[in-house]
């Protein structure tokens, strides 16, 4: 059987996800500070699993309690595939790096970087351990390869999370597990990340106003449309490019 794992599912392109995976009758742990209630009601429409494990990810202890968990979910639903996708993330803080508060860097990092590399770590020992298949996907961002004024933290972390992709790859590789890492840029989206970009000022972001113009020329995606090439290159897993960084422009 398979068994999906989606992070950040209370909202945006996690939530259109996870809908995807329960419609097509996979199982669904999600993880989020609040509940989706909405697909509570899908899961149950469709007669499929559902679980939701309220975290945040950016407490440390509660990261390492969720990775115990999961370990726990897969040794009851014993899947032959696993499906992970490293969704929750944060733009915040956005300003020049000198200005930016120590607290709110390291809850950054924690978020974008440390839980990603920390569940994608545990699962891989987890799904070895039962032979089973873990594919892990990562959203990452353009911004991980063009560095953006005011956005130090936000490039750093995704820039990590890349290399980090191509990086284990490579062992899964060399190690002939079958596991597949990788990582997905969905471009600009309307979201509420989006939204929290345009409330800046002009001397945290100097690129505010051409973020302010996505939204008025209607050039942000819309996240199902994205989420459903996510789930396209992830449910086919024998066709996978270890280590590749997907973008959602190779498929709109």
């Amino acid at each position: 059987m398979k068994l999906a794992i989606v992070t950040g599912v209370s909202k945006g392109l996690g939530a259109s996800v996870a809908e995807l995976f329960l419609k097509s009758n996979i199982p669904l742990i999600g993880t989020s500070r609040t509940e989706n209630n909405e697909l509570k009601q899908i899961a149950g429409d469709n007669n499929t699993a559902y679980e939701h494990l309220s975290v945040d990810l950016r407490q440390e202890k509660e990261l390492e309690n969720l990775a115990e968990a999961l370990g726990e979910k897969l040794a009851h639903f014993q899947p032959t595939i696993v499906y992970l996708v490293n969704n929750a993330a944060m733009v915040k803080p956005v300003h020049q790096a000198s200005n930016i508060n120590p607290k709110e860097l390291s809850n950054h990092i924690n978020l974008n970087l440390t839980a990603p590399v920390i569940l994608t770590n545990s699962l891989l020992a987890q799904a070895s351990g039962q032979d089973a298949i873990l594919v892990a996907l990562t959203v990452t961002s353009g911004a991980a390869e063009n560095p953006i004024y005011g956005w130090s933290a936000y490039c750093s972390t995704k820039a990590g999370m890349n290399m980090y992709t191509k990086t284990v790859a490579l062992e899964q590789e060399e190690l002939n597990t079958g596991h597949k890492i990788i990582a997905f840029n969905p471009g600009i989206m309307d979201t509420n990340m989006q939204a929290n970009i345009r409330e800046h000022t002009h001397e945290e972001f100097i690129d505010i106003d051409r973020f302010k113009s996505y939204k008025e020329n209607q050039l942000l995606r819309q996240p199902r449309e994205v989420a459903e090439v996510l789930y396209k290159i992830i449910i086919k897993e024998e066709k996978i490019q270890n280590g590749y960084i997907y973008t959602v422009d190779e498929y709109l």
